[in-house]
């Protein structure tokens, strides 16, 4: 394994009247001659490495970090070599997660997962980004993120009952905002024309001066960004995936905070993002949640009796709507045609389960006898009108991308869609609606947290940090916000499935 820190064995001459070489040096030499050059000792280090080589007589390891353009010699051990380990983290808006990784061997060893503690001051990055602009707002929020962070590596050192300092390494993979509020720097311009970030590649960090409760001298890797709305996630994603590596034209769709969207192969990549993630995500939808335990995922409603069925995540009594559950019923909804094709309630369809509120009609999923706490899931019209919009900026996204090159979708050889959204999600319910387009559903494949894997692969591997640097040089990023193509689609697209219904020809169409 080339890992972001390794162990290398060492054997150096004990110290004589004849040779006069200091300790640090006559380490750094052994050091060097294994190839790891050029190499540098922090000051900070010097005394123990001095203590514990002579203790050792200079036989041992030597813990030596990658720091990217160079090598730091940090540590030297005697005895069994020591384990060790490396955290990854998926730096999302809403949650983060993070694994536990040997860095010898690439085993993940524990995984841990927690709300990030930002959302008190938004649950959306723009409401964050206004925060930040506030006094102190910026700093609070950078605690607030280094927090979570801490309690991550906490829960993960004592799942596996370890100190938190033998944590020796953390790459950070997630969208550009979230980096540029861990790292303390003003996001002003992410969401300004023309929309350039304080900076899309960093050098390695070390975890002391982020105030993380890991090793201080553990390096800290952030995948690199391509834009405002193309962070380090989605460069995650191309690793994970490997659709950089292959010659067959593929896509990757990854939605949270925006969609993010790459299409490519070896000999070219083009990317976009817009926002079409948060109503995708359950985050506009007033009983809409994170797919997490209680969460409807996936709904069936019986077009000639209308009978409803539901499942939620883990079993549990419904608390609210997940994305693919809003997917999965509003396409219900759709073909038992209790909507139209402009996206509205049709009240001679609903019966009972369509009422009046304070919202426009609503259709009850769940009735409140059923529900978590004795809540009932209900679906309005606000509800289904920000799936509307977010459904056609999805598509809008895609074909826009898809003609800035000149291909077709039926020339995908496969569609890799990534996260939560990717693992819930029903595709076939997705193609009624005229979210996905209407291809083989073979072509759509899930491949799960893309953005934790890529930050695993990242801790364990050289050549994929390399990659992680060289991609950003190499996607050609449209910026959809000043495109006026992504408009005329995004309009078009606003109908089940679109204006255009040869588009879908395996949808039934009905009059409105």
């Amino acid at each position: 394994m080339t890992s972001i820190v390794r162990l290398v064995a060492i054997q150096c001459s004990l110290p004589n009247l004849h040779d006069n070489t200091g300790d640090i040096d006559r380490i750094r030499k052994n050091v060097i001659r294994k190839g790891f050059y050029p190499l540098r000792v922090p000051l900070e280090c010097v005394a123990d490495l001095s203590v514990n080589a002579r203790r050792a007589h200079f036989q041992g390891v030597a813990v030596v970090n990658d720091m990217g353009d160079h090598y730091e010699l940090i540590g030297f051990e005697s005895g069994p070599p020591p384990i060790l380990t490396g955290m990854a983290l998926d730096l999302g808006t809403t949650h983060l997660e993070a694994s536990l990784v040997d860095l010898a061997t690439g085993e993940v060893l524990g995984s841990a997962h927690r709300p990030n503690d930002q959302i008190e001051f938004g649950t959306d990055i723009l409401t964050r980004i206004h925060f930040s602009a506030t006094p102190d707002g910026l700093q609070i929020l950078q605690k607030r993120v280094i927090a979570t962070i801490n309690s991550l590596a906490g829960d993960l050192a004592r799942g596996c009952d370890l100190p938190l300092t033998d944590i020796k390494a953390l790459s950070v993979s997630g969208n550009t905002t979230m980096m540029h509020f861990l790292l303390g720097l003003d996001p002003a311009t992410l969401c300004r024309e023309p929309y350039i970030p304080v900076v899309n590649s960093l050098d390695t960090l070390h975890a002391c001066q982020l105030r993380l409760d890991i090793h201080p001298l553990a390096p800290v890797w952030i995948m690199p960004s391509v834009g405002s709305y193309f962070g380090g996630d989605l460069i995650s994603g191309i690793l994970a995936s490997g659709m950089d590596t292959g010659s067959e034209t593929t896509m990757l769709i990854d939605v949270g905070t925006n969609a993010e969207v790459v299409l490519g192969n070896k000999d070219w990549l083009i990317a976009c993002a817009g926002a079409a993630g948060p109503a995708l995500e359950g985050g506009i939808a007033r009983m809409g949640m994170r797919a997490g335990p209680g969460a409807v995922e996936k709904v069936w409603i019986d077009a000639e009796t209308s009978q409803i069925a539901y499942t939620t995540i883990d079993g549990e009594k419904p608390k609210g709507l997940c994305g693919s559950g809003i997917i999965d019923l509003a396409a219900s909804l759709y073909l038992a045609q209790i909507i139209d094709v402009r996206g509205k309630f049709n009240p001679e369809r609903g019966g009972a389960s369509l009422s009046e509120t304070a919202d426009g009609l609503s259709f009850t999923l769940v009735a409140d006898h059923h529900g978590d706490k004795g809540r009932p899931v209900v679906f309005s019209q606000l509800d289904l009108d920000a799936m509307m919009r977010s459904k056609a900026a999805m598509y809008a996204i895609l074909t826009t991308l898809i003609n800035q090159v000149g291909v077709g979708f039926a020339d995908l050889d496969t569609i890799y869609v990534a996260g939560s959204f990717g693992k819930h999600i029903n595709p076939k319910s997705a193609i009624t609606l005229g979210m996905l387009p209407d291809l083989p559903l073979k072509v759509f494949k899930p491949i799960g947290n893309s953005s934790l894997d890529g930050a695993v692969k990242v801790l364990v591997d050289q050549k994929s940090r390399k990659r992680s640097l060289e991609l950003p040089k190499e996607i050609t990023y449209l910026e959809l916000n000043v495109n006026h193509d992504f408009m005329i689609r995004f309009s078009g697209a606003r109908f089940i499935p679109h204006t255009d219904p040869s588009l879908f020809p395996s949808v039934p169409i009905f009059e409105s």
